[in-house]
């Protein structure tokens, strides 16, 4: 059998401990206290201003990144599924009476509503006529037809002060136009004849063929036939981007005919238009694709994904590059952020005097940052600094699954030589599948050791997001693990181990008497420690390791042990 140091020495594996063995600063003497003085955040950059510094990334820095826009965090990453445009037509269509268009010239059988009064009173309410004309009683017929909807009001006060040169008073409305009917087909949804009133424009006529099909149909190739001829050829891009659409006041019978889709581009990552664009022609240049895509600021580069002569085709180039390529149908340009950050920014907790936050040039040490943190040196235990970084953090607990995982191959694959093993095996199995399903749930810190015993420096270079822990002073000692009474013992000089636990209750049945450790509080692990634990440092005792042969047993403490040290829980 093992004994309980050797297990307890496998555990460790999960502990990030700095493997540097030349320590270059020593802590003992801490940053002069600013306390009562105005803070600001220190600038650890130099004076100039650096563009791109040369150097190796981290692993926290490996790789580009592709982040969308803040306004849109749960965008899914991958090519768009949108096409441009294709927002226009997911509302209903219109009924004739919602829209009116000033530029709409009158006709016969549109309603009109004139009242005047002053020195004659009349009123009509009526259609104009098929010579296009209104009568208006005791002023005579009102030429309207081919009048502009938005000149009504001046054209009729103009025509009743022709006959009464004393000041009338004139009020008119256009209160329907005409029903007209306009074909829609091409590739729309819903092809065929619309009414529509004669003020309405061409979107309001697709809306109620059901909009252009965004699979088939052109966004930038509509066209309007008038008695065979083509009257107008619009691309709804400039309306979409800019609001201006051709001026066409639609007539019976007219005839609007959406093409056949052009090439397709697909722009995602970091942009903030996220869409599938159309082309003009065959192919669309780089630089159009930009202008409508619109990167964010953090885009350097992009990968051009696609088919050139029948074989999958990519470049990946930077954005100047980009705007000089020639896209062709169904290709993808994903925009990325692929430059490493001049700067890290590190955090600081504990006990500190000034900002909390740091930014520093990405290849700063430890040590060199130490020496702008501001600390008390009377509350402040500089010998114990440790670091929590994130990326560590992800190795503990990958690495704890990954011993759950093998614990939990071992505990359903063991086999029984007799029934009574089995049942004890079963019961056993209970309780251990109880024990993984909290221990899944566990979440290591990351704890980093950057100091020694001797409270020296190790000149570890920070990554983005660390953080700086400076433990506060304390004068107790924590006895935790197989004690009686687990609790802070107050730290005094020449105090042996075994005074301590005796404080804490004495050993329990399971407590190994040769098996403790200390744990200082910058998280280094001291085996078989020869002197008692100094002021803020944790004593825990082992427990003793029985004769029973099961592997699984001495595999289920190891882990134990693994996750405690890993989340610094001890009870």
């Amino acid at each position: 059998m093992p004994s309980s140091r050797a297990l307890l020495s496998a555990a460790l594996v999960l502990l990030a401990v700095s493997g540097v063995p030349a320590w270059s600063q020593n802590l003992t003497a801490p940053v002069p206290a600013l306390m009562g003085q105005p803070q600001q955040v220190p600038q650890l950059l130099p004076e100039s201003n650096i563009v791109n510094r040369a150097g190796s990334t981290t692993e926290a820095e490996a790789g580009a990144t592709v982040e969308g826009p803040l306004a849109d965090p749960l965008r899914p990453a991958g090519p768009s599924r949108t096409v441009f445009g294709a927002a226009l037509f997911n509302r209903g269509a219109p009924s004739p009476s919602e829209s009116t268009n000033p530029n709409y010239r009158l006709g016969p059988g549109d309603r009109v509503s004139v009242r005047v009064w002053g020195p004659v009173e009349s009123e009509v309410v009526g259609a104009i006529d098929p010579e296009g004309n209104l009568f208006l009683p005791s002023i005579g017929p009102l030429r309207l037809g081919g009048v502009r909807a938005g000149d009504l009001q001046r054209t009729i006060e103009g025509e009743v002060r022709r006959v009464y040169t004393q000041q009338v008073q004139v009020y008119a409305v256009l209160l329907s136009a005409s029903q007209i009917g306009v074909y829609v087909t091409g590739f729309v949804k819903i092809p065929g004849r619309h009414m529509g009133s004669g003020s309405e424009t061409v979107l309001d006529f697709l809306l109620r063929a059901g909009g252009v099909d965004p699979v088939r149909g052109s966004y930038r190739d509509i066209v309007v036939n008038r008695g065979g001829k083509a009257v107008v050829r619009i691309d709804l891009y400039p309306f979409l981007l800019r609001g201006q659409l051709p001026k066409l006041i639609l007539q019976e019978g007219d005839t609007i005919v959406v093409g056949k889709q052009g090439a397709t581009i697909s722009a995602d990552g970091a942009v903030r238009n996220n869409f599938l664009f159309e082309v003009g022609g065959r192919a669309m240049s780089g630089s159009e694709l930009v202008d409508l895509a619109g990167p964010l600021p953090s885009a350097t580069n992009a990968v051009i994904r696609g088919t050139r002569n029948g074989q999958p085709w990519s470049r990946y180039v930077d954005v100047a590059q980009l705007r000089k390529q020639s896209l062709l149908d169904q290709d993808v340009v994903t925009f990325i952020t692929d430059a490493p950050a001049p700067t890290v920014r590190v955090f600081v907790e504990g006990s500190r005097i000034g900002p909390s936050v740091l930014v520093a040039d990405r290849d700063i040490t430890l040590c060199q940052l130490l020496d702008h943190i501001a600390v008390d040196p009377v509350l402040a235990d500089t010998q114990s600094v440790y670091l929590l970084r994130k990326r560590l953090a992800a190795q503990q607990r990958r690495a704890i699954n990954e011993a759950l995982d093998r614990l939990e191959r071992q505990l359903f694959t063991a086999t029984s030589a007799t029934t009574g093993v089995a049942d004890i095996r079963t019961q056993e199995a209970q309780l251990v599948s109880n024990y993984i399903q909290r221990g899944r749930r566990i979440q290591p810190e990351g704890r980093l050791v950057v100091v020694d015993s001797g409270g020296r420096c190790s000149p570890v270079r920070l990554e983005d997001g660390d953080t700086i822990v400076i433990p506060e002073r304390s004068d107790t000692v924590l006895v935790a693990g197989e004690v009686i009474t687990p609790q802070a013992v107050l730290w005094q000089p020449k105090m042996t181990i075994d005074q301590y636990v005796e404080k804490a209750g004495g050993y329990t049945q399971r407590g190994d008497s040769g098996g403790v450790m200390i744990r200082r509080a910058s998280g280094q692990i001291i085996l078989d420690p020869r002197e008692g634990p100094r002021p803020g440092d944790e004593l825990i005792v082992l427990p003793q390791l029985g004769a029973k042969s099961f592997q699984i047993t001495r595999d289920l403490l190891q882990l134990i042990y693994q996750s405690a040290l890993s989340v610094r829980v001890f009870q």
